[in-house]
């Protein structure tokens, strides 16, 4: 799942993705008071057009060119800067966001779990870390195209590696808010989250 995977996926059509915002972005996220963001794997932009209409200052970071390209076009009134980055080898800065949203992105398990906290350490103390996945029991048997979820990070596993500086305010399954996408069985998510004590 590299950049050119993305780049093909997101080349395939017009608009791969429903251009509504992620149900569990909305849920967890209403009601929080805005600040910087940090909208990883931003795809097509709608968390990150969402996030920027009430009031967030955002950095959306995708691995796709053509992905990106397709964002910057909306009118963000400036409230949003898009970013070709590859995060599971550049981390993000650290203590800068208020939140850090992770919508469905695959990030592979590594010994160190050294991406995984670049991404914990941008989050500022009193700061929000929201993580989705689908629920690997929506999955069919086998692994298609070689790909084995288990390779990845889920919330849960995420949550277990959570220290002292962390709350876990959010570790469940709960159906869906929104239809799953076309093709896919996904009628549950994953969800973690977090906020950092200091």
């Amino acid at each position: 799942m590299d950049a050119r995977f993305w780049d093909e996926k997101y080349g395939s059509s017009d608009q791969v993705f429903s251009g509504n915002p992620n149900g569990v972005l909305v849920t967890e996220v209403t009601g929080l008071a805005p600040g910087q963001a940090l909208d990883v794997g931003c795809g097509e932009g709608a968390d990150a057009l969402w996030l920027a209409r009430r009031g967030w200052l955002v950095t959306a970071v995708d691995i796709s060119r053509v992905a990106l390209r397709r964002a910057a076009s909306a009118d963000t009134g400036g409230r949003v800067a898009w970013a070709r980055a590859d995060l599971t080898t550049t981390p993000p800065p650290a203590g800068a966001f208020d939140l850090v949203s992770v919508q469905y992105l695959p990030l592979p398990h590594e010994p160190d779990h050294a991406a995984l906290r670049g991404l914990l350490s941008a989050v500022a103390p009193g700061g929000t870390l929201l993580i989705v996945g689908h629920d690997l029991a929506d999955l069919p048997p086998g692994h298609e195209g070689g790909f084995d979820p288990s390779d990845y990070y889920q919330p849960a596993d995420i949550a277990e590696l959570l220290d002292e500086d962390w709350t876990v305010l959010v570790n469940e399954t709960r159906p869906r808010t929104a239809p799953a996408p076309a093709g896919t069985h996904h009628t549950r998510d994953t969800v973690l989250r977090a906020q950092r004590v200091r």
